[in-house]
């Protein structure tokens, strides 16, 4: 990324799933390892909308707006908890080339549709990106309960208060971006998730059981520039 930006982050879904921890790493690049939580790795997919995004500093009336849905999971390079993206689709064909160019993100074009209705988010999102895997992802989530600050629950904290997230280069290299905003508040939340082959395209066998639901009605974030980690040849 060329300069920080700012942002909105609005009516997340987050779905997490267990997974053996070394079956998780064999997906990670090296000098990254898994973060775990009661002994297991964890994979979530994670629909939501960016609002006003735009170089910071810039009024946000002059921002763009952004669907996205993707595939991440968490983990630690030198102790700092952080998340790792499997796969990230977006909406704007401009927005993907810049992330791709500019931030080494794996995003892949898509067409998204975040609607609200009957105190739902509808959201439908199918991967067109030229050479990528095919990925749908269909269904509707919806807060179930009283609204609580995350840090004030373990597994929640886990999840959501990360501040760094990790990329890895065309060139093999380990890039970070820092990410700055205020603790989440998050719902529990049920989800009726009608379609989903995100996994399978991004090498995952889907896990057994049901995922752990969280809805955020959203923060604003400013996100730093991309960089190189440190302690690579």
């Amino acid at each position: 990324m060329v300069v920080p930006l700012e942002m909105g982050w609005r009516h997340l879904l987050f779905e997490n799933w267990p997974i053996d921890p070394a079956v998780m790493d064999a997906h990670l690049p090296d000098g990254l390892e898994p973060d775990v939580f009661d002994g297991s790795a964890w994979l979530s997919v994670v629909p939501f909308t960016n609002v006003a995004v735009r170089p910071k500093g810039v009024p946000a009336r002059f921002g763009v707006r952004l669907p996205e849905l993707n595939v991440r999971t968490y983990v630690t390079r030198d102790g700092t908890p952080s998340v790792y993206f499997f796969s990230l689709d977006a909406q704007g064909i401009t927005s993907v080339v810049g992330a791709r160019l500019f931030h080494h993100l794996p995003y892949f074009y898509a067409r998204i549709s975040l609607a609200l209705a009957d105190g739902r988010v509808q959201f439908s999102s199918r991967r067109l990106h030229p050479g990528a895997r095919p990925a749908h992802y269909e269904g509707s989530y919806w807060p179930t309960g009283e609204p609580f600050a995350a840090p004030d629950d373990a597994f929640a904290e886990f999840l959501v208060e990360r501040y760094r997230f990790y990329t890895e280069a065309p060139d093999g290299t380990i890039r970070y971006t820092d990410v700055d905003h205020e603790p989440w508040t998050l719902y529990p939340a049920a989800a009726d998730i009608e379609r989903d082959t995100l996994l399978s395209a991004d090498g995952f066998d889907r896990p057994d059981g049901e995922p752990t639901y969280y809805y955020s009605p959203g923060l604003d974030v400013v996100a730093s520039r991309s960089e190189r980690a440190s302690g690579q040849p």
